[in-house]
């Protein structure tokens, strides 16, 4: 008998192996089915944000040149951000490319990040305070600078450009909405200059927090939106000129957490199987939920905790169905529970490369659902929307008939 209980065993798990071999291929052929079945926007997102980060280059080499002597603030390499260069999109046209243009004080300047303790408790709002600093000492005299502090205001008038607080400021404080202006202005100016400019026509769009436009020739088009923002500390959290809620004052700056995002799912995509599906789950959610009353940035928030807790190598074609049932799932548990955390704000298991100031980590995560813990009827509401979202999901994936 003992020498029959290892064959006995071995012929269990053979047997276990291949039931494991049969369901696995039936789950494959079941998400080869509901891939084939979907109807996915054909638009391609790479070459779009390759076409964008060179025009975005081209425009950098130009504001350099512009700003080298002057007292604006110091612009960086735009950073791609947002759904297009997280490599997925919700709306097959009208896909916008958002680059997010960090921003450092010039000579004689420095910036202060300071909290807004009166704004809304779901939304943390800085203000970018301007403070002039003595250059007596620290600029060499080839530089022809004089110091803000300790030269007479009749001497600066006329020898020196005005300050930034002169320029970009309210009071103190750095104002987006002025800022924004001031980038309109260099975007119009710069590009006829560029090489763009000769097969592209430019045509700006009115914003008040941002600088956005649309390039376009014979055969395409594309939609920029460009954000700017002070970096805090060195970490990948910024306060940018993103839109606050309805009324924000112009000195306002929300934090930003777009960056941190981007690198995520950066991150996600270097681990990922090169069949992965995760993009096609998050863009088929925030598809399905437009008009129903979701935000794409709600989906999105689940998709990214499901990522954290899932392995990547689950999220592949055998794996589609139960990716897709598993996000439905934490929406309505969600709903329940009247609660989604945020994805980054205090997070303690983000992957190392993604860096946060030290109380946006240990911060409590905001809730993305507050509004439904205070307003019984915004939370029915919820419920009937998700019923929604479910028959959509259904009658994508039922066959047919």
């Amino acid at each position: 008998m003992r020498r029959e209980e290892p064959e006995e065993e071995s012929v269990n798990a053979s047997e276990d192996e291949g039931g494991n071999e049969v369901y696995d291929r039936i789950q494959e052929n079941i998400g080869r089915m509901l891939v084939e079945r979907i109807q996915w926007p054909v638009q391609d997102l790479q070459a779009g944000c390759e076409w964008t980060t060179d025009l975005m280059d081209n425009y950098m080499v130009y504001f350099g040149h512009i700003l080298s002597n002057s007292f604006y603030p110091v612009l960086h390499r735009a950073i791609g951000v947002g759904s297009a260069f997280e490599g997925w999109s919700p709306r097959e046209q009208d896909v916008v490319y958002r680059v997010l243009i960090p921003m450092t004080p010039p000579r004689g300047h420095s910036f202060h990040l300071e909290l807004d303790s009166a704004g809304q408790r779901q939304v943390r709002n800085f203000r970018v305070r301007v403070q002039l600093e003595c250059t007596c000492r620290r600029e060499q005299p080839a530089e022809d600078m004089l110091c803000f502090l300790h030269h007479p205001e009749e001497e600066l008038r006329r020898n020196q450009g005005p300050s930034l607080l002169d320029t970009l400021c309210t009071g103190s404080y750095l104002d987006v909405q002025k800022t924004a202006r001031w980038f309109y202005q260099l975007v119009r100016a710069i590009w006829p200059a560029l090489p763009q400019s000769h097969n592209w026509h430019l045509v700006l769009l009115p914003s008040t927090r941002s600088c956005q436009f649309k390039v376009t020739n014979r055969e395409t088009s594309f939609r920029m939106k460009m954000l700017f923002g002070v970096r805090r500390g060195d970490s990948d959290i910024f306060v940018s000129s993103q839109p606050g809620y309805a009324g924000t004052p112009s000195t306002l700056w929300p934090e930003s957490y777009d960056v941190a995002e981007m690198k995520f799912f950066k991150h996600v995509a270097r681990q990922a199987p090169p069949d992965s599906l995760h993009l096609r789950c998050l863009q088929l959610f925030t598809r399905l939920q437009l008009g129903i009353g979701f935000s794409t940035y709600t989906m999105k928030t689940i998709v990214m905790h499901l990522l954290n807790t899932i392995p990547v190598s689950q999220w592949c074609r055998r794996h589609f169905l139960r990716r897709l049932m598993d996000i439905s799932e934490r929406l309505l548990l969600s709903l329940e529970v009247k609660r989604l955390n945020h994805f980054i704000v205090g997070n303690q298991r983000l992957p190392e490369e993604i860096s946060l100031p030290r109380d946006v980590q240990t911060a409590e995560p905001p809730n993305l659902f507050h509004r439904l813990v205070m307003d019984p009827v915004a939370c029915s509401q919820g419920i009937g929307e998700y019923l929604d979202l479910q028959r959509r999901l259904v009658a994508i994936l039922k066959p047919d008939d």
